[in-house]
């Protein structure tokens, strides 16, 4: 069992890598936006910032969404462990429910202000790019993981799905990060099922009624059935200005202010 979710886990490590490594190179070659702050110092603040996060989840949780579907599946605790379900059903409503549940819990950032104070250390970035995918603050990351793990109990839910849903998240938020663009017709076709680039770049602009739209990172029917979803932004999507309207400047690219964000005075 050790092995072979040690296996798992590097395949998904390895699939995760991968994927940044894939968009990043595409932002290299053909960017929908120019960079407004150096690169370099960017990277190594959203970078470094991913890095706390993966050890404060570590250390601070005892047990992560994988985990926690092992131990339901063990102890019998959660839905699909008390009702008889086929397993192509418990498989389907898991991952509708865990997409369901991070579109509710990114809505309750936004609408919930001591949740909001943690969670504009990622809108406060002012480049969008798939570095900004990382960018959360240790605390918002922490409390996040213990939200999902919480719905994978209640769910009871399969640990094949649970995997799968955790290394597919990782990768739309890549995806939907990512300073790339899909052809205009192109992406309003995907859109309709998908979350893409350019529908979730509207999230971050400086504009509050922009920001505050567009939850979604893999489905975007959620956006529509509750009526958060925005077509277009005011501004063309190469000239939107990205970010928080207080933190114009290079504050945001420093990783101790990105630290200390949740707690400055307003």
């Amino acid at each position: 069992m050790v092995a072979s979710s040690d296996t798992s886990a590097f395949i998904g490590l390895a699939i995760i890598v991968s994927g940044f490594a894939l968009l990043a190179g595409l932002e290299l070659i053909r960017p929908v936006r120019l960079a407004s702050q150096p690169k370099g110092r960017r990277w190594f603040t959203n970078l470094a910032l991913f890095a706390v996060d993966t050890l404060s989840v570590r250390f601070l949780l005892p047990i992560a969404m994988v985990g926690m579907a092992i131990k339901a599946e063990q102890e019998g605790w959660g839905l699909f462990n008390a009702v008889a379900a086929p397993g192509w059903l418990a498989f389907a409503i898991t991952l509708l429910a865990l997409d369901l549940a991070l579109y509710v819990q990114h809505w309750a950032t936004h609408r919930v202000p001591l949740l909001w104070r943690l969670h504009r250390v990622h809108h406060v970035d002012r480049d969008f790019d798939v570095t900004t995918a990382a960018r959360f603050h240790p605390v918002e990351i922490v409390a996040s993981m213990a939200w999902k793990v919480a719905v994978v109990a209640a769910l009871g839910a399969p640990v094949a799905a649970v995997a799968i849903f955790e290394v597919g998240f990782a990768i739309f938020t890549l995806w939907t990060h990512a300073n790339i663009s899909l052809p205009p017709a192109l992406d309003l076709a995907v859109r309709k099922i998908i979350v893409t680039p350019d529908m979730h770049r509207i999230h971050h602009s400086v504009l509050m009624r922009e920001t505050n739209s567009n939850y979604g990172t893999v489905l975007s029917g959620w956006d529509r059935l509750f009526r958060t979803y925005r077509a277009m932004p005011r501004d063309r999507q190469r000239n939107m200005a990205i970010g928080l309207g207080q933190w114009q400047d290079d504050r945001p690219a420093q990783l101790a202010f990105s630290l200390w964000l949740p707690f400055a005075r307003k």
